[in-house]
């Protein structure tokens, strides 16, 4: 179950978008501040005087206990239909009169009575997790004061929404014109008598800060999407290792564990050994910021969320003339079982396959229990450990390194990743470690190769093809799906060109049902597709086309790799299929229209020779880079014969445009407005019409910006 806990001042939109949210993965939906107004609604019916100067707070205590206890209270958590009941009784507006909205304040500042509506706020999300439930055990979205430390400090996802002050006001005289007897300075009091006992303005740690002042409500709900699908992610990672617990694993099984796609094959002796460093420490304490900062450009995923590193990814690195492997690990943190919970675990094979280890620690936190925790385990490694102590970011903060003598891992070295202050002596450090390392257990990709990934689901014919462009035997095919189990990097020269081909098993549909060398299977494909650069991705054109054959088409194009679809066994197919498979071109493939067809036979060879073409032109689209000018140029004549719907009064225009990087290419357009989603995909089949991109996907990012005030 996921929980998902949202706090923030008034004006912010945090029951819209936590109703929107919820709707949007089928989740409950519990208001906690209709909880609040719900006890001052009471004590108003019981003939308290919440006017009086001073309150009988046992008394209110009491009858607020009594209101939960004796079954008086029920709300539904239906985000579509949210009300509150009291004795079977619809109170959902009589809780937002201005009585009530005047004296709510007055009974939430009653501490125990905030004890008690704790206690029932965590009953109602616990509840959740059970299968009978509103969202049958997938989640709830609970909204309010106190939800994100101390009703539910442990959520799963803790997300403070907040704008500047004056936009807050705004959205509160809007708030103000809408709702009758609710006014402006009503709402503010209520905010200021609030932050006597709950702090609501700045985010606690672990919390995920979400400013929506220059955000629309949709932009708002996509930020706080992706938080919950990593979530989801990182929930659903648990489980699969859960149920890996006691399976007899070799060092391969772990690698794959690791998610780790770079192997050594003993077929490709001309490969260059070289040590492996890895880089570990707990999440968020910047370890993909160094890796960023080693490697000299933006390659590992960073953002300011713990947890956004989930596998364990490698790069070829080179410092100091001396070539290695640098390995960035997800966050290793215990949970409630300790050090050997499964992403402990993780951790600790990232660490025994390593040639020595970069310990990360964060030195604006201090030594935390879970450093202590991996202490103890990279002790027991054996391997060479350097300390290295990050957000030291200039000389006033050098201070904070002392602290971290007393682990016992020899001189800490103080670094900002951010910056790249000290990051030199560090790889010194390491590099030096690393010559003097008992062994070196990594190779360096070949980089002068296009990788290309053979992707799809079982028995689609993925070995056959990958012999048949070799022209031999190279991988074992047999009628039983799921022959290939572990992916096959081949050379394999093709008009003169060698190409690096990477067979993969085939994607299962519920990764989350698999065990055993099928997940493991599963999981290196997926790495596989995201160190490769082109997907072909193959159908059985026998067979009809199936969800799950959408599903890995899908998973190519989300990662952005250039993209060929490949219809096998076409010398199996009659007129009717064939017609078939044109009508479903139109419907089920609307998503990759730009990707080119080929249609072949990879058992007897018929129109493979078709397939090198359309791989170059995908990948020539993949590279493609357009000149600022001719971007800007091309988008000002578009603009003007289409310009964008006027919304809410306001007509957004484009007002600079760039292609901020390829591989996939990626637009960043500059707006005095939000784009609708329908004039990005406009502006995407313009500029496919205008500069090809064919075989690639286009990425399109809008950036609002407000003109200066005066």
């Amino acid at each position: 179950m996921i929980r998902v806990a949202i706090d923030g001042p008034a004006g912010v939109g945090k029951s819209s978008t936590s109703k929107a949210l919820a709707q949007h993965f089928a989740f409950a939906y519990l208001d906690t501040g209709a909880m609040y107004r719900s006890c001052a609604w009471w004590c108003l019916q019981q003939g308290f005087d919440l006017d009086a100067p001073t309150l009988n707070e046992e008394a209110i205590t009491e009858a607020v206990g009594e209101f939960f206890t004796e079954g008086h209270f029920d709300v539904s958590l239906d985000p579509q239909n949210p009300k509150v009941l009291c004795d079977g009784q619809d109170i959902s507006e009589a809780i937002r009169s201005s009585e009530v909205s005047s004296h709510v304040s007055r009974v939430s500042g009653i501490i125990p009575v905030r004890h008690v509506l704790i206690a029932a706020q965590r009953a109602y999300m616990a509840g959740e997790a059970d299968e009978e439930s509103f969202s049958k055990g997938a989640g709830i979205v609970a909204e309010g004061r106190d939800i994100t430390t101390v009703v539910a400090p442990d959520a799963e996802v803790r997300i403070l929404l907040t704008a500047r002050e004056e936009v807050r006001q705004a959205r509160r005289s809007g708030q103000a014109s809408l709702a009758a007897g609710v006014g402006r300075d009503d709402v503010a009091a209520r905010d200021k008598a609030d932050s006597l006992v709950t702090s609501f303005l700045t985010a606690a740690d672990g919390v995920h800060t979400v400013d929506n002042s220059d955000l629309t409500f949709e932009q708002t709900l996509d930020v706080l999407i992706q938080l919950v699908d990593e979530a989801i992610e990182e929930e659903e990672t648990e489980r699969y290792a859960a149920n890996l617990q006691g399976y007899d694993l070799d060092e391969e099984d772990q690698r794959l564990l690791e998610g780790d796609g770079l192997g050594a094959f003993d077929d490709q002796p001309q490969r260059k050994e070289v040590g492996v460093l890895a880089v570990v420490g707990r999440p968020n304490v910047g370890k993909s910021t160094l890796v960023n900062r080693i490697l000299g450009r933006r390659v590992a995923v960073v953002e300011d969320t713990p947890g956004v590193t989930r596998d364990r990814v490698s790069y070829d690195a080179e410092w100091a003339g001396t070539d290695f492997k640098l390995v960035d690990t997800g966050g290793w943190e215990a949970d409630v079982e300790g050090i050997e919970s499964a992403i402990a675990s993780q951790a600790q094979i990232a660490v025994q396959l390593s040639d020595a280890v970069i310990f990360l620690v964060d030195g604006q936190v201090g030594i935390t229990a879970t450093d202590e925790r991996m202490i103890k385990v990279l002790r027991e490694s054996g391997k060479p450990i350097i300390l290295a102590v990050n957000k030291i970011d200039d000389n006033t903060a050098e201070y904070l390194t002392a602290e971290f003598w007393k682990m016992g891992m020899g001189e800490p070295f103080p670094i900002s990743a951010m910056h790249g202050r000290g990051v030199g002596d560090l790889l010194d450090k390491a590099v030096d470690t690393l010559r003097k390392a008992d062994r070196t257990s990594g190779f360096l990709t070949p980089g002068h190769l296009r990788r290309v990934a053979l992707v799809g689901r079982p028995n689609v014919g993925k070995s056959s093809m990958l012999n048949q462009l070799a022209h031999e035997e190279r991988a074992v095919v047999n009628d039983l799906a799921g022959t290939t189990r572990d992916p096959i990097d081949e050379v394999i020269s093709i008009d003169g060109e060698d190409w690096l081909f990477i067979d993969t098993a085939g994607i299962k549909r519920r990764l989350h049902k698999l065990s055993g060398a099928e997940y493991y299977s599963s999981l290196r494909t997926q790495a596989a597709i995201e160190r490769s650069e082109l997907a072909l991705v193959l159908f059985d054109a026998s067979e009809p086309i199936s969800d799950q054959d959408l599903k890995v088409m899908s998973q190519a194009v989300d990662a952005g790799r250039a993209i060929v679809l490949v219809f096998n066994k076409w010398d199996l197919m009659d007129e009717f299929d064939r017609q078939r498979l044109e009508r479903l071109w139109n419907t089920e493939f609307d998503r990759v229209t730009w990707a080119q067809r080929v249609n072949l036979s990879a058992k007897t060879g018929w129109h493979t020779n078709r397939l090198v073409s359309a791989m170059r032109t995908a990948l020539e689209s993949w590279d493609q880079r357009v000149p600022t000018g001719k971007l800007n140029s091309f988008l000002g004549k578009i603009q003007a014969a289409h310009p964008h719907p006027v919304t809410g009064g306001k007509q957004p225009r484009i007002l600079f445009a760039t292609q901020a990087s390829t591989r996939p290419p990626r637009f960043i357009l500059f707006t005095s407005g939000f784009l609708e989603h329908g004039y990005r995909r406009f502006l995407e089949r313009s500029l496919r019409e205008e500069f090809g991109f064919e075989g690639t996907p286009i990425q399109i990012s809008v950036h609002i910006r407000e003109k200066k005030k005066r």
